[in-house]
């Protein structure tokens, strides 16, 4: 009785190894770029809180009534009105943004704040930029860039 070869040949090992470092020369490249897509990502969410801060604040502001509010408290938080939006500084205190805990650089300058994500290779490319509401009856500016090619 002839006896019963088990396992794999060579050629059958050599072709799944063969496979196997294709896909991961097809796969890698998309593993490596993560932390680019991931500040993107970290950027538009920044923005979309930003906006939605602002636009909560302002709301609290009509809500009270009294076009001499300077500030609203939102969740147990002063934030300092201009114009019925936030201030540069309170816009920060209103997204309820901490530069060590979101690893972002938080400047304040004048009317405007700017929040830039940490690790972007050109800093521009992952930018929130918050300016005040210049009067009465106008909005704050909110931006960032369209590109993020450096992010």
């Amino acid at each position: 009785m002839p006896k019963l070869q088990k396992g794999f040949t060579m050629i059958e090992l050599v072709m799944v190894i063969v496979i196997l470092g294709i896909l991961a020369a097809v796969a890698l490249p998309r593993f490596y770029d993560l932390q680019t897509d991931a500040r993107k990502a970290k950027a538009d969410g920044i923005f979309g809180s930003v906006r939605s801060a602002s636009a909560i604040a302002h709301s609290a502001y009509l809500v009270s009534g009294s076009a001499t509010t300077a500030s609203v408290t939102l969740e147990g938080q002063a934030v300092a009105l201009v114009n019925g939006y936030p201030s540069a500084a309170g816009i920060v205190v209103a997204a309820n943004l901490n530069a060590t805990n979101d690893n972002v650089t938080i400047t304040t300058t004048g009317t405007t704040t700017t929040i830039d994500v940490n690790g972007a290779a050109t800093p521009a490319t992952c930018r929130i930029s918050y300016t005040e509401a210049a009067s009465a009856g106008a909005a704050p500016t909110i931006s960032q860039p369209g590109n993020k090619a450096g992010c």
